[in-house]
């Protein structure tokens, strides 16, 4: 019955230490061996998630990585894009303009690099450390725009970003998809885009349904492809968005709770 495996990165596929066990890449290993899809499907740059693919030897292996909470797609064998969903230009100006109204720092990505007004941020150092990406200082991020933006990233202390998430997303409402992938981080993405609905669009195309799906997921915005897959499993460390929409509660990622689902699931 289930027959592709999508995995979170942070807080899933990855422990605390930043590390994938032995034990779960060995079982990730035998499904790529059975031919059974694996999906990294996480809110970070393509190039933020390379290394965790590599790790994974998804380049020989195959398999996808879906990146930008869903607005990009792409075939790991080959190399090509098989999605991608930028954000639109004609709303580059606002994003800036209403960032500088808040208490914190905005982010994109260009190329190989993290581009922002504030690098001294420390939530901005958080994600730099995290994906694996230099950070680079502009002097007018909307001035430096001259390229494709797959997303926007806002970044500030958690409890004051927790309260400007709802007023944000009702500004944009019908433009654009704004909403929290951790207390300290605002995404913004084109409308549309979330892990379900690039989920169900790969499915498709491989010919598969969302009933021969599991997918595994912690945070906040993992909760569309939780709701979306066949079998949703939340993280043992998972928010309680992800577990009142799973249909299935493993252990944390601390106690290689992708381990126990791959194995409960695929037998």
């Amino acid at each position: 019955m289930y027959k592709i495996l999508a995995l979170d990165i942070d807080g899933t596929l990855l422990n605390t230490k930043k590390e994938i066990t032995p034990g779960t890449a060995k079982a990730i290993e035998e499904l790529q061996e059975r031919n059974i899809p694996v999906i990294i499907a996480s809110g970070r740059p393509e190039q933020g998630i390379y290394h965790v693919a590599n790790a994974l030897n998804m380049k020989e292996k195959g398999g996808y990585i879906l990146s930008y909470n869903g607005g990009k797609i792409t075939d790991c064998k080959t190399g090509e894009a098989v999605y991608s969903k930028t954000v639109p230009k004609e709303y580059y100006g606002d994003v800036c303009e209403y960032a500088k109204g808040l208490e914190c720092s905005l982010l994109t990505y260009e190329g190989d690099y993290i581009i922002t007004e504030e690098p001294d941020n420390k939530y901005v150092d958080l994600e730099s450390k995290v994906v694996r990406m230099p950070v680079k200082k502009v002097e007018n991020l909307y001035d430096r725009l001259n390229f494709s933006v797959d997303k926007f990233l806002l970044v500030g202390e958690p409890e004051y970003m927790m309260s400007k998430v709802e007023a944000m997303a009702e500004h944009f409402r019908g433009r654009l998809n704004v909403f929290q992938s951790e207390p300290f981080f605002i995404e913004v993405v084109p409308m549309g885009i979330d892990k379900g609905a690039s989920l169900d669009f790969l499915l498709s195309r491989l010919g598969m349904t969302r009933e021969n799906l599991v997918a595994c997921g912690d945070g906040r915005n993992d909760v569309t492809m939780i709701e979306f897959a066949g079998m949703g499993v939340a993280m043992g460390n998972a928010c309680d968005e992800v577990k009142n929409a799973a249909d299935y509660i493993t252990s944390s990622c601390d106690e290689e709770g992708v381990l126990k689902a791959i194995k409960k699931f695929f037998r």
